[in-house]
């Protein structure tokens, strides 16, 4: 199945440095993909190039089959977008704002706009003034906007900002059934790692202009199931003992806890080692990777 979205050996090179460095990665149809970075880390770069705001130095992009540098209008019509904050009017309604959008696009009808405003669940309030919206609602229209032109791919860049938890989680819900109604494709950015865990099918981590890994989320989380968290005393000789064993790695003292990678099969076993040596052991728990965490650990390696 051809990828909605193709970008291959992607590079943006300002004054001699690289910006953005040979970046490959797809979106497929039907999923959600989120791209992750520290700060700086050519994140908001690439999604530029991607909307058409500024031009790689090298490399191509591809929407719905269309290669953004030959057939950019083609392109460009395959994409809805909102980068940072959605673009809206204030003292208009609902309804004036996607009217007014609607109107630049061209070939948007009353019936189409009537349809995405009950898809985004605005029904109730889209003939007031924009400006007594609260924050998650005025993100719902500005996807609304970006909707209107029936996209194969939605970009979204930290569409979570300024939220509080419910606007988080009601965005979240939002996204993940309008993928599942539409299939429609979503590329999102975000600071928010535990919602990108949630949300996302597969992620992209990019760091100081390079891409890192391109996998599933259970696939990258997959490989920590072995984490186990021991809470036991004393600690220091329950960490001298746990080092000793050779199925035991990386282990490391966390306050009174210690965290290590063991096969499940061998757990119990040296639980009774641990027992048998004089030790407490409190609790025992398998302690999986968050993204977070994973995520941490990838640029750390990186940045050494």
């Amino acid at each position: 199945m051809e990828p909605v979205l193709n970008v291959e050996h992607l590079t943006k090179e300002i004054k001699g440095k690289k910006l953005v460095d040979d970046v490959s990665f797809s979106v497929k149809p039907g999923e959600i993909f989120g791209f992750l970075g520290p700060n700086g880390a050519g994140k908001t770069t690439t999604i530029r190039m991607l909307v058409g705001l500024i031009k790689p130095s090298s490399g191509t992009i591809s929407i719905g089959g269309h290669n953004v540098r030959t057939s950019f209008k083609k392109a460009m019509r395959q994409v809805g977008s909102i980068v940072e904050n959605p673009e809206l009017y204030g003292y208009l309604t609902g309804w004036e704002n996607l009217k007014q959008f609607a109107r630049m696009l061209g070939d948007i009808t009353d019936e189409r706009i009537h349809e995405i405003v009950k898809q985004v669940q605005l029904e109730k309030r889209i003939h007031e003034k924009v400006k007594t919206y609260s924050l998650g609602m005025k993100q719902r229209l500005g996807i609304a906007q970006a909707l209107l032109g029936n996209p194969r791919l939605l970009i979204l860049d930290e569409p979570t900002n300024g939220l509080d938890p419910s606007g988080i989680r009601e965005l979240r819900t939002f996204v993940r059934n309008l993928v599942i109604e539409q299939r429609i494709s979503v590329f999102i950015s975000s600071h928010l790692l535990s919602e990108i865990q949630l949300m996302c099918d597969r992620v992209a981590i990019i760091n100081k202009g390079r891409m890192i890994t391109v996998a599933e989320v259970r696939e990258l989380l997959g490989t920590s199931s072995d984490r186990i968290e021991w809470k036991v005393s004393p600690v220091e000789e329950a960490l001298s003992l746990l080092k000793q064993m050779n199925v035991v790695q990386d282990a490391v003292r966390k306050e009174d806890r210690i965290l290590c990678t063991i096969p499940p099969m061998n757990v119990s076993q040296r639980t009774r080692r641990l027992v048998d040596g004089g030790i407490d052991v409190h609790t025992v728990q398998e302690k999986p990777l968050t993204l977070e965490e994973l995520f941490m650990d990838l640029t750390k390696e990186e940045q050494a």
